[in-house]
Order: C-alpha cells, then sequence, then structure tokens
C-alpha cells in the first residue's frame, strides 16, 4: 500500500490533487488497487414486487479485512460515492470484513464507469468491466424490461467473474 504521503483521504466526487505527480500516483493506485481487489458484479435477485419477479442487481465492490478499511474510505472518498458497510464474522478469522459497495445506478454510470474507462484496468477484470458496462447501457435503455432483455443480460452475466451457470436462465419462470 502507498504511503499516507501520496494519498489525501479529503477527496469529494472525483476531484484528484492538482499536483500533477501526486494525481498520477493516486488515479494509479485505485486503479491498480480495483484490477486486485474489485469487482463489477451483476446479480439476479427473486423479486415478488417486480413485473417479472426477478430484479437486476448491479454493483462495484472492493473487499477488505478490517485491518485494510481505510483503503476503502480512500475509494469511497475519492470517488465521493457508495458505502461501506462490515460483515462481522464469528468464525476462527480475526478481523471483520469490510465491502466498499456503489449501487446507485445513476453513480455508476457518471462515476465508476468513466474513470475506469479513462483509467483501464490491465487484468482479466477489464473484460468483467466491459460486461458490466454493457448491461448497465442495456438497463438505461430498459432493456431488462422485457424477458429477451433479461435472457441476453443474463447470458453477459455468466461472462462474468467465476463464469457461472445464471439462476435466473435455469428458472421456471425464464422457460415459459
Amino acid at each position: 500500500m502507498p504511503s499516507k504521503k501520496s494519498i489525501s483521504v479529503s477527496y469529494s466526487r472525483n476531484k484528484i490533487p492538482d499536483n500533477q505527480q501526486e494525481r498520477l500516483k493516486t488515479i494509479g493506485w485505485i486503479t491498480g488497487y480495483v484490477d486486485g481487489e474489485g469487482c463489477f458484479s451483476v446479480s439476479f435477485i427473486k423479486n415478488a414486487t417486480t413485473k417479472s419477479g426477478w430484479q437486476i442487481f448491479p454493483e462495484f465492490v472492493v473487499t477488505q479485512g478490517g485491518k485494510s478499511k481505510t483503503s476503502l474510505e480512500i475509494l469511497r472518498n475519492f470517488f465521493g460515492c457508495g458505502k461501506i458497510f462490515v460483515n462481522r464474522r464469528h468464525d476462527n478469522h480475526r478481523e471483520h470484513i469490510y465491502r466498499y459497495c456503489v449501487r446507485s445506478q445513476e453513480d455508476l454510470r457518471k462515476v465508476i464507469i468513466p474513470f475506469f474507462e479513462e483509467h483501464q484496468l490491465r487484468t482479466a477484470k477489464k473484460k468483467d468491466f466491459q460486461c458490466f458496462t454493457f448491461i448497465l447501457n442495456q438497463m438505461k435503455l430498459k432493456k431488462h424490461l422485457t424477458q429477451r432483455g433479461m435472457q441476453m443480460i443474463a447470458k453477459r452475466v455468466e461472462k462474468m467473474n467465476h463464469k457461472k451457470a445464471s439462476r435466473f436462465l435455469k428458472s421456471s419462470e425464464t422457460k415459459r
């Protein structure tokens, strides 16, 4: 982790240091940190209050143990959006897990996606980000409100992260 001198915790939405060297260090650190520790995910959640019975739930997440919670605060302060949640652990681990999450579609579209489009990821996570961006664009176009659109999104989701088969595609409601 970089020294505390190279990253300030006082950023507001996309405000980066005036000093070019500090700005590049911060942007590089964030991009690399997310490349290693972040996740762009889209989940299908059963929800009886929606017309289709399913809700599509995109989120950007970075998870860390309690000792590294400060790094999540740096991300939240830098991006100016999202929240940090605690997953209290009562097993043999000695620290709780913290998750920095951005779930607002507006914040994802206006803050997170533009940042990573400008400062591109370098690992396989780049493909996950591209799928994530595509899905959010489809949702903006309201494609997720049709059965066909939801199936197309679910097939994209299967290509992300661990390439797990979508619960939505296996559901009997999907096979109508």
